[in-house]
């Protein structure tokens, strides 16, 4: 009688330093190390918001293959497969990136204040497979937000570097009022997608050492 084996986790990078990020890949029970990307997040002139969030996932994930093609070689570099993401907040076709100050994060939240807006979020994977890249599309409506409870929000440190000066996932869920579509891909890891592009590099989720239990 043959005994099934325990799948043996591929080696996953994740090139982000987001800890949020972090948690959402652990979430999915994929062992993996942080190896950040250094790229230039800024928007090209007339590039659209979800052109602009593909080329960030997918230039991160490029950026951290050929940064260990370098230093372990390229057949090394082919066997890892590298994870890159990249998250907009778009309002009115205005993307609003992490605010640059106090007055920069208050106005965006008086921009999402009682109303629709976008959430873009990219995730690639560079692997042995080559280059892949899917995207999730969600909307989050806000609450009307009061003056007050928006310098309040920002006295606590927790919109400083997220994108549209909100974290869905921390104290910013107070001002969410609806969501359509991916929480995780408002987090900043759309898990459904993420899972579709390991599985295509034969990624196991779900996986858990030797030992332990799910």
């Amino acid at each position: 009688m043959s005994v099934a084996k325990q799948p043996t986790a591929a080696l996953v990078i994740l090139a982000s330093a987001s800890p949020r990020r972090t948690e959402l890949l652990t979430q999915l029970g994929v062992p993996h190390r942080v190896v950040p990307a250094r790229v230039d997040e800024r928007r090209a002139a007339g590039e659209s918001v979800e052109a602009c969030v593909r080329r960030l996932a997918t230039s991160k994930a490029l950026e951290v293959q050929v940064a260990l093609a370098a230093v372990g070689g390229s057949a090394a570099a082919v066997e890892l497969a590298v994870l890159g993401a990249d998250t907009a907040v778009l309002v009115d076709d205005e993307l609003l990136g992490k605010p640059r100050d106090r007055a920069d994060a208050l106005a965006m939240l008086a921009m999402l204040s009682g109303r629709w807006h976008q959430v873009l979020s990219a995730v690639a994977l560079a692997s042995a497979n080559g280059l892949q890249c899917s995207l999730s599309r969600s909307e989050v409506r806000f609450r009307a937000l009061q003056a007050r409870e928006c310098a309040a929000y920002w006295d606590s440190g927790e919109p400083c570097d997220k994108a549209g000066a909100y974290a869905i996932q921390g104290r910013g869920a107070l001002f969410v009022e609806e969501l359509r579509g991916s929480y995780s891909g408002v987090v900043g890891l759309p898990l459904f997608e993420t899972a579709r592009l390991l599985a295509t590099a034969g990624v196991a989720t779900w996986y858990a050492p030797s030992g332990t239990h799910p």
